[in-house]
């Protein structure tokens, strides 16, 4: 497991006509963690966090504080401190210089004659990011009052943008699917939109969390992520089984693990929601590869539910299931559209919500690394054929097998077309008048891939040259690849 990273967050809030406001800001759709998700501001813990003065507060709970006005500082202008206030020209020009690297938010504060206020910075809970995630943070939570003078401003550059939002209308963008949010955010929303004072209590003991890390994560209402541990290809641990709503309650999405103590994770859920009303209805299949098929039967004979899937994918499952076979177009729910996308798999199929946007797009994409086309099952000019194809019908948000969900998906989806077409220029590249071998192509058109995953480049470097071949941009000679 990776180690969490210290980290702090701030929920910057104010009460006013327009009623209770929070600043959100959303990050840029490059950021290695949580792309294009709306959060609080807040970051990484620093060392010269725990050198910096903080009024009321000492040891780590001063160095959090100290974190915490710091990232507040630099994402959004706001300033809480203890001291004569600086005028705005200096606090501009100070914030530039921080995010420069000019100056240190502790040079800074000296300039000014300034301390961290420790009593505006509300502790707030700690939230532990959970282990199937590339990156992982121990947040700790501030709470802070909007005072009068403060104008929170989100400046180009890491965050793309941010804005003082109606918690209620957060809350309706997020059960829309409009804007996404992880469980940290969307709990200290849920208690903000409460009447009355924020409760300290509700925010610091939020329900369905064990050593501060959440068991439900619900990305926009009604779909809830089990992202559970499978034996699939690295960089991936875990497969995603997405529970999404169906005839009055819930499909599930891909239920990949073999493990039972995976298995039991993921039954733990389901019981928890069929609790609330939401019971299992169906299970469907993006597509059949063991790492998402592996409690296919333990779902669907539990719960005595069908199995929903491509017609080809019926001869890779267990006996004696209630298989159902989907067709390409078809309406599930008067919601979600069947689309058949071959290419990574014959059998692959995605889902798109028609309500929301959102698009359970399997192995079409993954948002830790690039898929593997494996020949012959595997197709490179299919495969980006259905990438183009899901391109255009501008889906809002990606929700795939591996990795987070990835909001902006049609920009997301072109530059996953624009990945694979420059690595096929490399391939061309790569190919000699004289012939190479598929390990020689590989190496020089794969030269940044990590050693241990250039066998599964390899395959994917076989499905490009298959394609070329029959562009007519590539030719087998013997067992040498090269241009015609």
């Amino acid at each position: 497991m990776r180690p969490a990273l210290d980290a702090t967050a701030v929920v910057l809030y104010r009460d006013g006509p327009p009623g209770r406001e929070v600043f959100l800001v959303r990050r840029g759709v490059d950021r290695r963690f949580a792309a294009g998700f709306h959060a609080f501001p807040g970051g990484r813990l620093d060392p010269e966090d725990g050198e910096l003065e903080v009024a009321g507060l000492a040891g780590e709970a001063a160095a959090l504080a100290a974190c915490a006005a710091r990232e507040l500082f630099e994402e959004t202008g706001v300033l809480v401190a203890r001291g004569p206030p600086p005028s705005s020209p200096e606090r501009d020009e100070g914030r530039r210089a921080v995010l420069e690297g000019r100056l240190s938010f502790r040079a800074f504060l000296a300039r000014q004659g300034l301390v961290v206020d420790g009593a505006r910075l509300v502790p707030a809970g700690r939230w532990v990011t959970p282990d199937h995630l590339p990156l992982r943070y121990d947040a700790r939570l501030f709470l802070v009052r909007l005072a009068p003078e403060d104008a929170p401003e989100v400046w180009p550059g890491e965050l793309a943008g941010g804005a003082l939002v109606p918690v209620a209308d957060a809350l309706r963008r997020w059960s829309r699917g409009e804007l996404l949010l992880h469980p940290p955010n969307l709990h200290a929303l849920r208690v903000l939109a409460r009447p009355g004072a924020p409760s300290l209590e509700s925010l610091r003991a939020p329900p369905d969390c064990e050593a501060f890390v959440s068991r439900r994560i619900e990305f926009q209402e009604g779909f809830f992520l089990a992202a559970l541990r499978t034996p699939t290809l690295p960089p991936a641990t875990h497969t995603n089984a997405w529970l999404v709503p169906a005839d009055g309650g819930l499909a599930v999405v891909d239920p990949g693990p073999t493990d039972a103590g995976e298995q039991a994770k993921l039954l733990a859920l389901l019981e928890a929601l069929a609790a609330e009303g939401r019971p299992p209805r169906a299970v469907w299949l993006t597509h059949a590869h063991p790492d998402h098929v592996g409690a296919v039967a333990l779902v669907a004979e539990r719960y005595r539910v069908p199995v929903l899937g491509h017609a080809l994918a019926a001869a890779r499952l267990p006996p004696g299931l209630d298989f159902r076979p989907l067709r390409d177009g078809e309406l599930l729910g008067a919601r979600f559209r069947v689309l058949a996308t071959p290419g990574h798999a014959r059998e692959h199929l995605a889902f798109l919500d028609e309500d929301s946007g959102a698009l359970l797009c399997g192995d079409m994409v993954s948002t830790l690394s690039t898929i593997v086309v494996d020949p012959p099952e595997g197709d490179m000019a299919e495969y980006e054929r259905q990438l183009e194809r899901l391109r255009a019908l501008a889906p809002r948000t990606l929700y795939p097998a591996h990795g987070p969900p990835a909001p902006a998906a049609p920009e997301r989806l072109g530059a996953y077309l624009a990945h694979r077409h420059a690595r096929e220029a490399l391939v061309v590249e790569a190919l000699g008048k004289s012939g190479r071998t598929l390990p020689e192509v590989t190496a020089l058109a794969y030269a940044d891939t990590p050693p241990a995953a250039l066998p599964f480049a390899e395959r994917s470097c076989l499905a490009a040259l298959l394609k070329l071949a029959a562009e007519g941009r590539a030719a087998l000679s013997g067992e040498g690849w090269l241009r015609p």
